[in-house]
C-alpha cells in the first residue's frame, strides 16, 4: 500500500499531517475529543491513518470545498463545512478530477493505487460550519471564523489555548482569487480587514495548508497590503495559467511562491475581478 500521509507532532495538542502531494491537514486533540481540519483528496485511507494517531472520537471541519481539502469527507461520520461551498464540493467530486490533480502534483507520475485507496464520490450531508462556532475538545477549543474570498464559504480555525491560527487557503503565500467562486479583490480586502481586527492579539503562530506549514504571523496584514497594491495598479503582474484559466501573480515569486522581497503573502488574481 502506498504511504500517502506522514505526521509531525507540532505541540502537545496539534499534529500536522502531510500528504504525498503537499497538502497539510491538522489534527487537534483535547482530553476528550479530536478535530481534523480538512480531509484532503479522498485517497490513501485517511481515516485509517488518523485512527492510528488518536483513539479519541474525530470530528472533521473543512476549511472550504475544493477537492484537495474536502474530498476525503465521506470516510468520516461527522463532518462540518460551510454550506456556501456545498455546490463547489459537488462540482469537484468526480474521481477523474482527483486523479488529474494527483498526477499534476507528482509531475505526471500517478502512484500505484488500488481502487480501494480512493474514496468513492459521494453526496454529503454536511453539518453547516458557521462563523462563531466553537468545538470544545476537552481543555482545547477550536474557534471558527468566516473568511470568504478564496471561496465564498472559506473558514479559518483558531486553536485558542495554543494561540495557533489555521488559515487553510483563505489567506496564504499565493491566495487564488481569480475564478467565479472567489470574491473580487476589493471585497476580499474588506474581509481581511474585518478578520484581522477580530483576531488581533489572539494568536502567535499561523499555519497554512500547502507545502510550508508555518508562515509569518503578519500574513493577514501583508495580504491586505497586496490588495491595496493591486487596486492601485502597483504590482508586478506576472502572467499565470491554471487549468486553462489566465490570471496574474501580484508580486514576483519563485516556483514555491516565495516572494522575491521575502514577504509572506501574495495574490493570484484576475483583472476582471477587482470589484
Amino acid at each position: 500500500m502506498v504511504k500517502y500521509y506522514t505526521a509531525e507532532k507540532v505541540t502537545d495538542a496539534v499534529t500536522c499531517i502531510r500528504s504525498m502531494t503537499g497538502e497539510l491537514l491538522y489534527l487537534i486533540e483535547g482530553a476528550a475529543e479530536a478535530l481534523l481540519v480538512d480531509s484532503c483528496l479522498g485517497v490513501g485511507q485517511l481515516r485509517r491513518f488518523v485512527e492510528g494517531l488518536t483513539e479519541k472520537p474525530v470530528t472533521v471541519v473543512l476549511t472550504h470545498g475544493h477537492l484537495d481539502h474536502a474530498l476525503g469527507a465521506p470516510e468520516f461520520d461527522r463532518v462540518f463545512m460551510n454550506h456556501a461551498d456545498k455546490e463547489l464540493y459537488e462540482q469537484m467530486s468526480p474521481l477523474e478530477q482527483r486523479i488529474g490533480y494527483i498526477r499534476g502534483g507528482l509531475n505526471g507520475k500517478l502512484p500505484d493505487f488500488d481502487e480501494a485507496d480512493y474514496v468513492p464520490p459521494s453526496p454529503m450531508d454536511f453539518q453547516d460550519l458557521k462563523d462563531g462556532d466553537s468545538f470544545d475538545l476537552g481543555g482545547i477549543h477550536a474557534d471558527i471564523y468566516g473568511l470568504p474570498g478564496h471561496t465564498k464559504g472559506s473558514m479559518v480555525v483558531l486553536v485558542r489555548e495554543e494561540r495557533i491560527l489555521i488559515l487553510g487557503d483563505a489567506c496564504n503565500k499565493s491566495t487564488f482569487l481569480f475564478d467565479e467562486n472567489t470574491l473580487p479583490v476589493r471585497a476580499y480586502r474588506e474581509e481581511l480587514i474585518r478578520i484581522a481586527g477580530r483576531l488581533e492579539g489572539q494568536y502567535d503562530r499561523v499555519f497554512i495548508s500547502h507545502h510550508q506549514m508555518e508562515v509569518h504571523k503578519e500574513i493577514l496584514q501583508n495580504v491586505i497590503q497586496v490588495c491595496d497594491a493591486v487596486l492601485a495598479g502597483e504590482t508586478d503582474d506576472v502572467p499565470f495559467e491554471f487549468m486553462g484559466q489566465q490570471a496574474y501573480i501580484a508580486f514576483s515569486a519563485d516556483e514555491h511562491m516565495n516572494r522575491a522581497d521575502g514577504v509572506d503573502g501574495n495574490l493570484i488574481y484576475s483583472k476582471e475581478r477587482l470589484g
